[in-house]
């Protein structure tokens, strides 16, 4: 019975602490305040709307500003090519020479034909006209007198086809001097001394391109010229802007072409194979640097967007679906997510053509802290971010 009691006694003294503990504990806890949350901070930008020149980039290869091909215009024996392969040559250089023996021969003798009957015209003439003084008296008949006329005109009608062969003789004989119509650069030759040529044939001796000017033709689809033409006639772009036939130039490489060149017209017909129009444009090349053939890449300008919004492209993001989205923050501070629809990317910007508008404030640092809904501590945005920075994560 004694043994009992005092095991009864042991086990309250071992009690008795444990919940004095345990009190002591809950009244301190009870004590304790929970403390609010500062809001987080975010830089934001302010959409103010500005006025910018749109271009487009389009493929396109270089063309000689003119070509021409040189053929032989009458037939002969090439003695001599007077030119250097791959050289510069100039307007009326003469390229080949043509044996000029026969040409000449045949200018000789139209020459010595052309003298003959020119030297027996005053005799038939002398005596057309005194058969014509001695009609009236019957002196002679009237069949003398026609006879005298007649050989008369055969004389000068001879006289004038020996002037006409005389003169294509003379043409002849400048066309075996073969010379160079324009001035450029000039290719290869297909013939050397000593080959047989026959006049307008089929291959060309040489031929010469002219460089400076070049042309350089770029290919526009049809579906981005309609999207110009809406833009027009929505009032989204204007083409009364100065400067706009302006054409910037990317070599293969990538390298920027040192000067401009200026728009000269678009084809009004559409490639079948391509669905595309041809645009062409004329850039001066005084180095040469630019060739036929070569592959380049030309910014036309497409016109002036007045009221083109813009936004840094941290302060756009994507929905899981891939649709672009921006969060704002509100009048009253608190976050808001909009939907937009994007043009392009110019530079390190999105150009926004819905979802923002004069004003809002977009969320360009910070925007992994906040949820749509959330109040927010507004500090503006650091000029790297705004001018150039890496673009905003993908939302989940």
């Amino acid at each position: 019975m004694q043994f009992n009691e005092a095991l009864d006694n042991s086990i309250k003294w071992s009690v008795v602490p444990a919940a004095l503990l345990a009190g002591l504990l809950w009244t301190g806890c009870g004590r304790q305040q929970p403390q609010p949350q500062p809001a987080p901070e975010v830089a934001v930008m302010t959409v103010e709307p500005q006025q910018i020149v749109l271009t487009t980039e389009l493929p396109g290869r270089t063309a000689a500003y003119r070509i021409a091909e040189i053929r032989p215009q009458v037939n002969g024996l090439i003695q001599k090519r007077l030119f250097t392969e791959g050289a510069d040559v100039k307007a009326g250089d003469v390229l080949y020479q043509i044996d000029p023996a026969p040409f000449q021969a045949a200018l000789d003798n139209a020459k010595a034909s052309l003298g003959r009957s020119e030297a027996n015209l005053p005799a038939f003439r002398a005596r057309a006209e005194r058969f014509k003084e001695l009609l009236p008296g019957k002196a002679v008949s009237q069949q003398d007198y026609d006879d005298a006329a007649a050989a008369l005109r055969q004389l000068e009608a001879d006289i004038q086809s020996w002037e006409a062969m005389l003169k294509t003789a003379r043409i002849n004989l400048e066309y075996t001097r073969i010379t160079a119509p324009i001035s450029g650069r000039i290719g290869r030759s297909s013939v050397t001394e000593g080959a047989i040529v026959t006049a307008y044939q089929p291959m060309a001796l040489a031929s010469i391109q002219q460089l400076d000017p070049i042309y350089v033709d770029v290919q526009q689809s049809t579906t981005e010229l309609f999207r110009l033409k809406r833009r027009l006639e929505e009032g989204r772009l204007n083409r009364n802007g100065g400067n706009l036939q302006d054409v910037r130039l990317f070599m293969e490489d990538g390298a920027p072409y040192p000067q401009e060149g200026t728009l000269q017209f678009r084809d009004i017909t559409v490639d079948p194979s391509t669905g595309s129009v041809a645009l062409r444009a004329v850039f001066p090349n005084p180095e040469g640097a630019l060739l036929p053939g070569m592959f380049v890449r030309a910014v036309v300008k497409e016109g002036v967007n007045e009221q083109a919004i813009l936004v840094p492209q941290p302060g756009v993001s994507r929905d899981p679906k891939g649709d672009p989205y921006a969060l704002i923050v509100d009048a009253e501070d608190q976050v808001q997510q909009r939907a937009l629809t994007l043009d392009r990317a110019i530079g390190d910007q999105w150009l926004v053509t819905a979802g923002l508008g004069p004003g809002d404030r977009v969320i360009v640092e910070g925007f992994q802290k906040v949820r749509p809904g959330a109040k927010v501590k507004v500090v503006p945005a650091s000029a790297k971010t705004v001018n150039g920075a890496p673009a905003a994560p993908q939302a989940n």
